[in-house]
């Protein structure tokens, strides 16, 4: 006999970190996910040359921790894989709609919304999905998810969004035709008017790059 996949529900509980205060001074929100092998915790630390008074970073954790060696001893997380797309990307979103909601972001913050490498996919399903309004959003060295279109992300020019797409000169995933053709894609359904910037440097998060965002 073959065996039988069946499924669940069940409550789950997941971390999530922060960087700075959110106070009366604060006039930028971040909300950033990170890429594969990372830990939220961590990825905050590209985040740490921002004026501390004026930005308040939060950094979702990927759910599926792992070691990253043989030696058991650095842990990554992982945010999604080929296997179960559908329902693991339903409950990221959920996850991060609960996060969301937990900080309670004041209207008068510019609110940006940052997802970089594999951090991409789950950003833009989530705002796509949640229609989630921000100020400025941030693609950094990742693919839009092939499922999403046009339509899904109409609601970002009723908003202003401000929208950057952001790549490294020797990026080992993305060759000069794979930019090319990102860089089509995000114009098609994202936004014609949007900010490509290309700095020298591989597959990595560049603090002057973060840094000048809000310049």
């Amino acid at each position: 006999m073959q065996p039988i996949e069946k499924e669940v529900s069940y409550t789950t509980t997941n971390s999530y970190a922060t960087l700075n205060a959110l106070t009366k001074d604060t006039k930028n929100v971040w909300l950033v996910c990170h890429g594969i092998g990372y830990l939220s915790k961590y990825f905050l630390r590209y985040f740490n040359e921002l004026p501390e008074t004026e930005n308040y970073i939060i950094a979702p954790q990927a759910p599926s921790k792992y070691y990253l060696n043989n030696k058991f001893t650095h842990i990554g997380a992982s945010w999604l894989t080929r296997e179960n797309t559908s329902t693991e990307t339903e409950n990221l979103i959920s996850y991060l709609n609960t996060v969301y909601q937990a900080e309670n972001i004041p209207n008068n913050c510019n609110f940006i919304v940052l997802g970089y490498s594999q951090g991409v996919s789950v950003v833009t399903r989530w705002l796509a999905k949640e229609k989630i309004k921000c100020t400025n959003f941030v693609l950094y060295a990742g693919t839009i998810p092939k499922e999403l279109h046009k339509e899904d992300f109409a609601f970002l020019k009723d908003n202003d969004t401000k929208i950057t797409y952001i790549v490294g000169n020797e990026d080992a995933y993305f060759d000069d035709d794979r930019k090319e053709l990102e860089k089509i894609r995000v114009k098609n359904i994202i936004d014609p008017n949007t900010n490509f910037i290309t700095f020298n440097g591989t597959h990595e998060v560049k603090k002057e790059v973060i840094n000048n965002l809000v310049k």
